[in-house]
């Protein structure tokens, strides 16, 4: 068991989450799938087991420092060691900056931001206490290099974790872990379906066009789909990886240029 490498991915039931666990799971590692419903990631850990690869689902809510230290131990207590951390849990909201409820922004800032920090730090302790090298992987966006309208506070939080992911990449780098931040375009998943309907709904459009405008400005000309973004992930999750820290990296078929 020591041989084999243990990453733990946050939000992993389903979009990207699930395909970085994939991605992952193929790659060698066995992987702890994390996420606020369990019946999600106990689908995704039966499908990796099936396969043939090693997988264990822990309920777990980032927006909580214990859950996610939690998560941490019962990683290392079921699989022996924790190797790459995967922050992709996030969520998004639809509004204008002067209609965003305080509400809103509080539970995007819990989830988005705090649950980054909380997990950079359940994963920079168990690296240390190991005395072993790690990997933390952080979920940015495109929306974390440029503001888009009507995700303004979505994007804020994104831009939040790329300066997160430079802070810590200073401050562990000392300690032989990189920190890095993957940065998709327009995921074709559960999270993109609900933009585009509320999008819809805010400037009176029919069910897809909100979407379709978007894709139609991507230079590679299609959608992205979570294999895509795993691609980056298991790159960075990698040995090839070993000397890149503190970037925050656009995989987004071209749309932001930076």
């Amino acid at each position: 068991m020591a041989n084999q490498k243990v990453a733990l991915i946050t939000g992993a039931g389903q979009g990207i989450g699930e395909g970085i666990a994939l991605q992952l799971a193929k790659d060698g590692f066995a992987v702890s799938l994390a996420g606020r419903h369990l019946d999600k990631v106990q689908k995704v850990a039966d499908h990796i087991n099936a396969d043939g690869g090693k997988a264990i689902a822990i309920e777990a809510d980032v927006q909580y420092k214990k859950q996610v230290f939690d998560a941490v131990a019962k990683t290392v207590s079921e699989l022996g060691q924790l190797d790459v951390f995967v922050n992709n849990a996030g969520i998004a909201h639809v509004a204008q900056v002067c209609q965003t409820e305080e509400e809103d922004l509080d539970r995007l800032l819990d989830i988005n931001v705090k649950g980054t920090v909380f997990g950079i730090q359940a994963a920079a302790a168990q690296f240390k206490k190991q005395g072993t090298p790690g990997k933390i992987i952080n979920a940015s966006s495109v929306a974390g290099h440029e503001g888009f309208e009507l995700l303004g506070a979505y994007s804020a939080t994104k831009f939040a974790i790329r300066g997160i992911t430079q802070a810590a990449a200073k401050e562990l780098a000392q300690d032989k872990i990189t920190v890095n931040a993957y940065c998709p375009g327009i995921v074709l998943t559960p999270m993109w379906d609900q933009i585009d309907a509320e999008m819809g709904e805010l400037h009176n459009v029919a069910p897809g066009e909100s979407i379709k405008a978007y894709l139609d400005g991507i230079a590679l000309g299609r959608g992205e789909t979570p294999a895509d973004v795993a691609n980056l992930v298991s790159f960075l999750a990698s040995e090839k990886a070993d000397y890149i820290t503190g970037q925050a990296i656009m995989v987004d078929g071209g749309i932001v240029y930076r």
